[in-house]
């Protein structure tokens, strides 16, 4: 059994999506809507796409679109997500979640209501640390867990700007200033997505911005933000830390590699900086490099990527790493571009196996909240000076 899925929003990152959607069997047709029609036709165009739909509202009053996948600037998701929901559409959201405790409350109530699926696409789920880490964790080899690290290092030069200045228009310095902990899936998921327990308080800091362009300036910025560089000290539930960094100025080659990730057991621990990956315990290192290292098989210089900042095309172009296991994927994904060290295929599945089978998928709306609230939290936190605050918790997901 097939759905139809609607693509919402037609930038740089959701077309890599709607070809993979494109070409999973469990899909049938897929369209595309944007707020610029130009910008649809050509996604349709380029990507043998069904079809457009003149508008978001348009698109979940059709019977033709069974579900929709949201690639919108990232402090619009809550709202259309909930349009989505309750239009009686299974929903993909690209991150985060939300930017609020209430619309995250909200799509959980909205997923009790209605039945529907929803998926939040979290690239660390499927990053080959996190997988490794998971699998390590599974196993026991760890001993008791009880710290880890995820930071997300992308300097605004390595190609940052060119987004912004895409996706904003002439307003791009106002949303360019997004405020770093507001965007903490990738660090936060990636350690909560191995380490299964969330986050109950946390403290935070803030270091505010000197560069002088225009960008992280409050006078400027739509979230009356000044911050680019944050770091958060997260308390979880059952005993322990972990610690994550969001990086908007820093000398680190984020084109290499933006997420890494550390993880600390009483028996041994794990590892990971740019190039670099360890595996230590009390007898000796293990370098798991290779494991972990995805290779490419989509060229930089690939057509279908000359909209995307250079810096940027690593991200999209990654294959699997050794780590992954491709034997539940359809084999159509074997020589078709992947992303962010090699999730975008999984995340794709995940959301087409749960939707098809009425499963929870891997990120669904409990997992999602667990993902994202904690850094809305530490946003607020970091605005106060650094106080700790407790984090709400909406608990595991039901069982279907």
């Amino acid at each position: 059994m097939t759905f139809s899925l609607g693509i919402v929003g037609a930038g740089q990152f959701s077309g890599q999506f709607a070809r993979l959607f494109r070409a999973h069997p469990g899909v049938s047709d897929v369209f595309v809507t944007d707020l610029l029609p130009e910008r649809a036709e050509r996604l349709a165009a380029a990507e043998d796409l069904t079809g457009t739909f003149p508008s978001y509202e348009a698109m979940l009053e059709s019977e033709a679109v069974d579900a929709v996948a949201i690639f919108t600037q990232r402090w619009t998701h809550g709202p259309l997500v909930l349009q989505g929901l309750g239009a009686g559409k299974h929903v993909y959201s690209a991150v985060p979640m939300a930017v609020s405790t209430q619309e995250i409350a909200e799509i959980i109530d909205a997923v009790k209501a209605t039945g529907l699926t929803y998926m939040m696409g979290e690239t660390s789920q499927y990053n080959p640390a996190t997988v490794h880490a998971r699998n390590k964790i599974a196993e026991g080899a760890f001993g008791r867990l009880f710290y880890a690290e995820g930071d997300y290092v992308h300097d605004m030069d390595l190609g940052f700007y060119d987004a912004y200045r895409y996706s904003g228009g002439d307003g791009w310095k106002a949303t360019a200033s997004y405020p770093p902990l507001l965007y903490p899936t990738h660090s936060v998921g990636g350690v909560l997505g191995a380490w299964r327990t969330h986050a109950v308080s946390v403290s935070a800091i803030g270091v505010v911005d000197e560069r002088g362009d225009g960008v992280f300036d409050r006078s400027v910025s739509r979230f009356d933000n000044d911050v680019s560089n944050a770091t958060a000290l997260f308390e979880v539930a059952g005993g322990g830390s972990f610690r994550t960094n969001e990086f908007r100025r820093v000398g680190y080659p984020s084109h290499i590699r933006e997420s890494r990730f550390r993880f600390f057991g009483t028996e041994a621990s794990m590892e990971q900086l740019a190039t670099v990956a360890l595996w230590q315990d009390k007898t000796g290192v293990e370098d798991i490099s290779e494991l972990l290292e995805p290779k490419p098989i989509t060229s930089p210089d690939d057509p279908s990527l000359r909209h995307i900042a250079p810096e940027l095309r690593a991200a999209f172009t990654s294959g699997s790493a050794p780590v992954h296991d491709r034997a539940r994927l359809p084999r159509v994904f074997d020589r078709m571009h992947n992303g962010h060290e090699g999730s975008h295929h999984f995340l794709v599945d995940d959301f087409v196996t749960a939707v098809g089978s009425r499963t929870l998928p891997s990120v669904n709306a409990w997992v999602a909240a667990r993902y994202t609230l904690p850094g809305i939290v530490a946003h607020e936190s970091a605005r106060q000076g650094g106080v700790r605050l407790e984090i709400p918790d909406f608990g595991d997901a039901p069982e279907l």
